[in-house]
């Protein structure tokens, strides 16, 4: 027959590595959603490096349309100094909606419309709002997982103690969004 303290060490052992299993799975689903959040940030950085060069094209050819300018502009300021991802979620939509609303009004100008250096930045834009959108759904789908295995047993046992809280999910305000449509 085994000793008690045999059994006691058995026991402590089986403990620790359960302990360590769960803190490990944790560690991995945070770095996931640490990960995500680095590759939407790369793709804001784009979107907010392309938006100075929509406003100069539009500016040179429709000087008429400066609330619209000074609104994207600001709604880019805003989103560049958001904090958190509901913020920045809020932020990048406003953006995202005075982004369109310059496009269409550009759009009424003809030879603005067909500047090859202005459809190549709306391809661009287009392209960078495809890679937000399907960041933004790997991102979700990594704090989903991290969350949940925040909230349940056997995590939740692990998750206080060591200090992993629960993240934010990066949300789109309204609806759904929709990449920038471009007319040629």
């Amino acid at each position: 027959m085994p000793s008690p303290l045999l059994i006691a060490l058995v026991v402590t052992a089986a403990l620790l590595l359960g302990i360590g299993v769960q803190y490990n799975g944790l560690v991995r689903r945070r770095n996931r959603v640490d990960s995500t959040w680095s590759d939407i940030d790369v793709l804001l950085r784009r979107r907010h490096d392309l938006v100075p060069n929509l406003v100069s094209s539009v500016q040179g050819y429709a000087t008429h349309e400066s609330a619209t300018v000074r609104s994207v502009t600001e709604a880019r300021a805003a989103a560049m100094s958001a904090p958190g991802p509901s913020g920045i979620g809020r932020a990048e939509t406003n953006l995202s909606d005075g982004v369109r609303t310059l496009i269409a009004e550009a759009e009424t100008y003809p030879q603005l419309k067909a500047s090859a250096a202005f459809i190549d930045l709306q391809d661009k834009l287009t392209a960078t709002e495809d890679g937000i959108e399907h960041a933004r759904q790997f991102y979700n789908d990594s704090v989903y997982g991290y969350n949940t295995a925040v909230q349940t047993l056997p995590g939740s046992l692990i998750a206080g103690p060591f200090g992993f809280r629960l993240r934010e999910f990066f949300q789109a305000a309204g609806a759904e969004r929709s990449a920038v449509q471009v007319k040629t």
